[in-house]
């Protein structure tokens, strides 16, 4: 078996997208986004777009397609296009063309002719802060304000101003967007008033329940065995699955609509900018006095979400006084929503250049200055973490990176100036409720099947391998399903929870079909009739001979006997508190004369319980620090004062390239939690962008003398 399931399709073009699904009749779709960011649509005038060459609809909220808010628990109320004529932001979906060929749908959208009456329209976070507010009620525990003060302490800037040492700066954040490989698409299909869509999603049972709230329809399946890339930018239905699910009911004929390139950039969502204001006051020793973190974020018109970044604050260091607020900043620009290390990507950047700049003005070591501010438990709160090594990730990885060889005051190597960075990450360890079905198979294979998604994050080896191990059989035995809403409900992709969620379930369903085949052995008139059973192997075992599972089904006539397992959190989160644990460290060079910023080297050293597979666990830690490399040297969405994204494609949206990016290395320090769950696993696929983007600012900074507090780091910082 190939170390990646999905590895022989990918490579060979054979994994198949939503996108890449073709049907008999199927029409296109192409959406149309508004060019204003704040006001009302006047008038749409659709004729000559209806009399274009192959157009067979045009919809609009003047001839809209029926659709009404989709509501899921998880995730509350979500907007649905075409309903109103309200603008809330530039490149919002406003219309549909629907034609015989994708370009002729594209080439009718562009003769639809759009009047508003537009209204003044916010878009600068900078310009916004002071009409900041504080976050909806009933929104996600870590975005609300906070305190905890010592006993005696009045207030935190009392603790602050009793501190012998105290650092305090701004810092800002980017807004960034997913910019994942594949764009948003759907292909819709309509049979006997069953709708099945296939749409690269991070939950298809998920997408199943929001196209169906959405609809009004109970009937709705969703396809998704591959999705390329999602990030937390795929979690609910997008508008292209809304809009050609919507069209497909009216018009009787599968349609497909594909976004853009640019319009993914605003007809989807990505993450907030912020602003964060951090004050740190220590002791002589370096003892966390006290510790205050006020944070605003953009938000869109809706106040819909909002980007926590002080709950790394509340977690990571044992400050004996802590104060955090969070405020939002309601703008006219495309939505936000989670991304990869949704609060603690941006957040860490703050507090962890925060704790460098402490570092200096007490003259101490960084590591040392984390270590002797080592958390047993979140601030305000008795739960100690389930297990936490995060001093050996920093001793590791201070040894493997030659870490004593720094200067406070970075080297030269000929026209560069070369510094050593470092910051610690964390993210929290979740799961959601999964469920996972394994069937037995008369031919000696099992297969074990769940709706969840794997959007490259491995799971579908994960399923595999945990199967191949639960069931005691090898893993080429092993035939994992992943993508499908028709399967067992298999949670979310998403905050590094799939291997801990759908695992403890594969066990859970393994125990299950284990006993349900021994019972079945030893029923009367079977091969083991009356019979004490015992299973190894992939066998049952009874009087001195054994049967393989497949030859006990063929003996019974059965083609297969097959059970569901469920798993959710539960009393566990009574007990502990739970998170995975890094350590980060690069190497930069910036150019004495051009001030060009080059990452030369890399290592994270991780403490995330128990690792299933090595390669994707690897592959994963290595996406997610060139994700905080991209974070701190090229990643920013420029929003224009009217709301036009300067860069909203991949020619001005900077990313990494090959040529930007050094041999990363990744060291695990293996410890199985079975605290948090059966598997031992914790989550990684986000914590390797967690403390990245602070690491490279502390070596800019070592390397330079320059502190840049903001992101990205551009050449004109440094001059």
């Amino acid at each position: 078996m190939s170390s990646r399931v999905d590895a022989p399709l990918k490579v060979t073009g054979r994994a198949k997208y939503g996108a890449d699904n073709n049907f008999p009749g199927m029409a296109y779709g192409y959406v149309v986004l508004s060019t204003i960011a704040h006001g009302e649509i006047e008038a749409m005038d659709v004729t000559a777009a209806k009399s274009a060459p192959g157009v067979i609809g045009v919809y609009s909220p003047f001839d809209p397609l029926e659709l009404r808010p989709a509501n899921l628990p998880m995730f509350g109320e979500a907007w649905v296009p075409l309903q109103d004529k309200e603008v809330t932001y530039y490149g919002q979906p406003i219309g549909f063309v629907v034609a015989e060929t994708y370009e002729q749908a594209r080439d009718a959208a562009m003769l639809v002719e759009v009047s508003y009456h537009a209204r003044p329209a916010l878009t600068s976070l900078a310009d916004g802060l002071a009409s900041a507010e504080d976050p909806p009620p009933g929104g996600r525990e870590d975005s609300a304000s906070f305190t905890v003060l010592a006993p005696g302490v009045e207030s935190i800037e009392d603790a602050l101003a009793a501190s012998p040492v105290v650092v305090e700066a701004t810092y800002a954040t980017a807004t960034q967007h997913h910019a994942a490989m594949e764009p948003h698409s759907a292909v819709a299909v309509w049979d006997s008033g069953e709708l099945t869509i296939y749409s690269g999603n991070q939950a298809s049972d998920l997408l199943a329940l929001d196209l169906g709230s959405a609809l009004d329809e109970e009937s709705v399946r969703a396809v998704n065995p591959f999705v390329g890339g999602a990030f937390g930018g795929k979690a609910r239905a997008s508008a292209p699955a809304l809009l050609a699910a919507a069209a497909a009911r009216v018009l009787g004929r599968p349609v497909k609509a594909v976004l853009g390139r640019e319009q993914v950039f605003t007809a989807t969502a990505g993450r907030a900018a912020t602003v964060q204001n951090i004050s740190l006051g220590a002791d002589a020793t370096g003892t966390l006095i006290a510790l205050r973190h006020d944070s605003w974020c953009s938000t869109a018109a809706d106040r819909s979400f909002v980007e926590p970044t002080s709950h790394g604050s509340r977690e990571w260091y044992a400050a004996q006084n802590l104060a955090i607020s969070q405020k939002i900043v309601p703008l006219n620009i495309p939505p936000t929503t989670f991304m990869r290390a949704p609060g603690e990507a941006p957040g860490s950047f703050a507090l962890e250049s925060a704790i460098d700049e402490l570092a200096v003005a007490l003259n101490m070591d960084p590591i040392e200055l984390r270590l002797r501010n080592n958390s047993t438990a979140p601030l305000g709160k008795d739960l100690q973490w389930s297990s936490k090594h995060l001093d050996e990730c920093l001793r590791i990885g201070a040894a493997r990176f030659g870490w004593a060889n720094r200067s406070p005051h970075g080297h030269t190597d000929g026209d560069w100036l070369v510094g050593l960075g470092m910051a610690t990450a964390m993210f929290p360890a979740l799961r959601f409720p999964a469920t996972v079905e394994i069937c037995l198979q008369a031919d000696d294979t099992a297969v074990v099947a769940t709706s969840g998604a794997d959007p490259g994050t491995g799971l579908l080896t994960v399923l595999s391998l945990v199967g191949a191990e639960s069931l005691d059989i090898s893993p080429e035995r092993i035939t994992p399903r992943l993508g499908d809403s028709a399967f067992p409900a298999g949670g979310m992709s998403g905050g590094s929870t799939a291997t801990a969620s759908a695992g403890t379930a594969i066990m859970i369903a393994a125990a299950k079909v284990i006993d349900e085949l021994l019972a079945l052995a030893s029923s009367a008139g079977a091969p083991f009739d009356g019979m004490e059973v015992t299973y190894a192997e992939g066998r049952v075992l009874a009087g001195g001979r054994a049967m393989t599972f497949g030859e006990l089904l063929r003996a019974l006539h059965r083609s297969s006997i097959s059970a569901t397992g469920s798993s959710a959190p539960g009393e566990e989160l009574t007990k502990h508190s739970f998170s995975s644990f890094g350590a980060q460290f690069c190497e930069v060079r910036v150019h004495r004369w051009t001030r060009e910023a080059r990452v030369s080297r890399m290592l994270g050293v991780f403490d995330s319980g128990r690792i299933i597979n090595e390669k994707a666990a690897r592959s994963q830690i290595v996406g997610g620090m060139i994700w905080g490399v991209s974070a701190a040297l090229h990643e920013g969405l420029e929003i224009e004062a009217n709301g036009r994204l300067a860069n909203g494609d991949f020619a001005g949206y900077l990313l990494p390239v090959n040529a930007d990016i050094p041999d990363v290395d990744v060291h695990f320090v293996e410890y199985p939690d079975t605290l948090h769950n059966a598997v031992g696993a914790k989550g990684l696929g986000e914590i390797g962008v967690v403390g990245m983007a602070a690491a490279v600012a502390n070596a800019v900074y070592n390397a330079t003398g320059i502190r840049v507090r903001h992101l990205p780091i551009a050449i004109e910082d440094l001059l």
